[in-house]
């Protein structure tokens, strides 16, 4: 895809909230009346200010016929309200042959102002159809769900379903520290790793960046939508963690409004788009929404660069003095999108209130008459959506019009150290003209990726929501990427004579940084892994024949899934047994932790209170320290009330020499078990000498759980 998820947002915010998807129109009002001129169709209202005439046909013979509505008992042109046509045109309607129409009321009316749609014929004064509009209307609105709580400081308020595609996330934060969280969706009530990922509000599928309360707008993917799905969620996907998630509702989405794809509409049939600088893509974008215009800039930029769109300080050729232009940007480092109302006085640098400065630097009432609506950085291309009147708001401002071309002025270049622009290093050198009111044409190559998503043109669409359901296909879970490798701790192995009473504790940590769980395992952790009587995965040596007791406090609360960690021995050396597919089963064997329902379901039996080794918060970074021993006085077991769990084991002849105690929720928290036909006694006095050497005394410490 090159840039056409931006390209979406601009149309949910001309259309007041309508966005992409499949074959459910919104609230049926019913079928026009069929008068004259074949008229007919289904009408829909699809949110408060748009309505869709499915299957529209007319003739088109009619002398003067427009789309209405009105307040009177019956359809007339006196004191109604003409509504452009799909295309934003004023004029007679053309001829329809069974085609999706989409329209719009004017800013600042919703269907309760009217109580009926008609195509009505002004010179002969006849109504050729129409439908009423119930006076207490349930048009489609969004919805409010729950909000985000959960781990790794994932947080939002609740979250708005935009429509039957769009997600609104306000004030989302999270601390970006996890491996691989992403936004998921799925069937059901809670995520697990048969959902699928959506992309974050840039339209990327990469690992989640930290946010700090920051209003996102998320799409969802392909065919897919709320109708289909059970839950939000932002999930770990390489460790199958939730992080945090919402529910969503059925019956409390049964009425959000459809989409643009859902209403067929492809978006360059709705948008007008003008490449300006092709050799950086620079191109515009608009779309006329009543009184206002929506413009959307979009070029490859490097980090501290500007680009700039505004009406010509002559009206009969391309000036830059005089003019009136936005300026757009994004900050690289931080994505935040800046949109800004420029007067240029001069051709120079804005110096006081002289030169090519903001229209605040003028002072007195001068305004920054454009509203943000959003920026992307998506593919490397800059993505600005602003909105801004057509008349003019103070002095300063030059009117929009969309009756005539007017000339236009353009700018790309650098900003200066108070972001402000500097000499443009691209601009156009000749007149270019721009007729803002006419009817939409895309002169721009289309973004990459949109033409795959639209179905083929003999595909019809279905009747109902129960057949558009969307095909949910899991993705397969990734494996970690391999770290680079670094020198491990020395985290010494429990040999096979220790303890001499067999019993292990087994408890929750953190990883280690650099030198802990990635050194020694070669794979990227996610926070959090066993502790093996208080040792960071240690290898464990056991003897075939002697019986091994396993004391639990991972946690006991499968509610909390980032606390609830279910101890397992299995010859797998990935874990997380719960969330595996059927396939990825094959060959998995578990020697101890689970035990067989009734139902022939695996029921995991390693399950007990919470205790945690956590570290200093005011103390060193774990990679500071130099070794694991250092790290380990640094710690404190803090454990919740409770009981912990036991876990028997005794391998047998039939035990592979290596295998692996692991969470059975979660993947990549353990390490490997050893097993021994026999342990010798002279060998194992010889490594107490050995260990006596290799550590000093005192440097690590094992320790039980308060209760033990």
């Amino acid at each position: 895809m090159r840039y056409g998820t931006a390209l979406a947002l601009l149309l949910t915010v001309w259309c007041g909230g309508v966005r992409a998807q499949g074959r459910y129109y919104g609230k049926d009002l019913g079928a026009l009346s069929e008068l004259h001129h074949g008229v007919r169709g289904r009408v829909y209202a699809v949110d408060s200010r748009t309505l869709f005439i499915k299957d529209f046909n007319y003739d088109g013979e009619g002398p003067s016929a427009y789309f209405y509505v009105g307040t009177a008992k019956s359809p007339s042109n006196v004191g109604a309200l003409r509504l452009r046509d799909e295309r934003g045109g004023s004029g007679p309607l053309r001829r329809y042959r069974g085609e999706g129409v989409t329209l719009s009321l004017p800013d600042g009316k919703t269907l309760r102002d009217f109580k009926w749609f008609s195509v009505y014929c002004d010179e002969y004064s006849v109504n050729f159809g129409d439908v009423s509009i119930p006076r207490d209307l349930d048009y489609p609105k969004p919805a409010k769900v729950g909000a985000l709580r959960g781990v790794h400081g994932v947080s939002s308020d609740p979250v708005v379903v935009v429509d039957a595609q769009t997600l609104l996330v306000p004030n989302f934060s999270y601390d970006g520290e996890a491996p691989d969280a992403k936004f998921w969706v799925g069937r059901g009530d809670k995520p697990s790793p048969q959902g699928i990922r959506i992309p974050d509000e840039n339209g990327k599928e990469a690992p989640l960046r930290k946010y700090d309360s920051k209003t996102i707008v998320l799409t969802l993917p392909g065919e897919l939508t709320v109708f289909d799905i059970g839950h939000f969620a932002v999930w770990c996907e390489a460790f199958t963690v939730n992080f945090g998630h919402v529910t969503l509702p059925h019956a409390a989405l049964a009425n959000v409004p459809p989409s643009l794809k859902m209403l067929g509409v492809s978006p360059q049939s709705k948008l007008n788009c003008e490449v300006l600088y092709d050799e950086l893509a620079f191109e515009v974008r608009w779309a006329v929404a009543g009184d206002s215009i929506v413009l959307q800039l979009v070029a490859k930029l490097e980090d501290g660069e500007y680009m700039s769109f505004g009406i010509s300080g002559d009206p009969k050729r391309s000036q830059m003095v005089g003019g009136d232009v936005a300026v757009a940007w994004i900050n690289m480092t931080t994505l935040k999108g800046n949109s800004v109302d420029y007067y240029l006085d001069a051709k120079s640098q804005c110096a006081g209130s002289h030169g090519a400065c903001p229209d605040e630097r003028f002072g007195g009432e001068k305004t920054n008459s454009i509203r943000l609506l959003n920026a992307a950085l998506v593919n490397g291309y800059s993505i600005v959506t602003y909105q801004r009147s057509l008349r003019a708001a103070d002095d300063l401002d030059l009117p929009v019009l969309t009756n005539a071309s007017q000339p236009i002025i353009w700018a790309l270049g650098p900003l200066n150290s108070r972001n402000e622009v500097s000499y443009h290093h691209h601009y156009n050198k000749e007149d270019k003209f721009i007729e803002f009111g006419r009817a939409p044409v895309w002169n721009c190559p289309m973004p990459e990726g949109e033409d795959d998503e639209r179905p083929p043109p003999s595909q019809k669409p279905s009747s109902s929501k129960q057949e558009a359901t969307a095909v949910i296909k899991p993705n397969p879970v990734p494996t970690p990427k391999p770290v680079p490798r670094v020198q491990p701790w020395d985290i010494p192995a429990i040999q096979c004579y220790e303890p001499p009473d067999g019993v292990f504790y087994a408890q929750m940590g953190p990883t280690g940084g650099k030198q802990g769980y990635s050194a020694i395992t070669g794979h990227v952790g996610w926070g959090l892994s066993w502790y093996i009587n208080g040792l960071l995965i240690p290898e464990i040596n056991v003897v075939r024949g002697k019986k091994y007791t396993f004391v639990v406090e991972g946690g006991s609360d499968p509610e909390v899934p980032a606390r609830y960690h279910p101890f397992y021995i299995t010859n797998d050396p990935v874990g997380g047994y719960l969330h595996k597919s059927d396939k990825e089963k094959e060959g998995i064997e578990i020697y101890a932790g689970v035990r067989r329902s009734r139902t022939g379901e695996l029921l995991p039996t390693g399950v007990g209170r919470s205790c945690n080794w956590s570290p200093d918060i005011n103390g060193p970074e774990a990679d500071e320290y130099p070794s694991f021993g250092a790290y380990q006085r640094s710690l404190t077991l803090e454990c919740e009330p409770g009981n912990p769990g036991i876990v028997t084991w005794t391998p047998d002849r039939r035990t592979p020499d290596t295998v692996y105690y692991q969470c059975f929720t979660h993947r990549h928290l353990g390490w490997k078990i050893n097993v021994l036909d026999e342990c010798d006694a002279a060998e194992a006095e010889e490594s107490r000498v050995v260990e006596q050497y290799a550590v000093p005394e005192g440097d690590l410490q094992s320790e039980e759980s308060i209760q033990h």
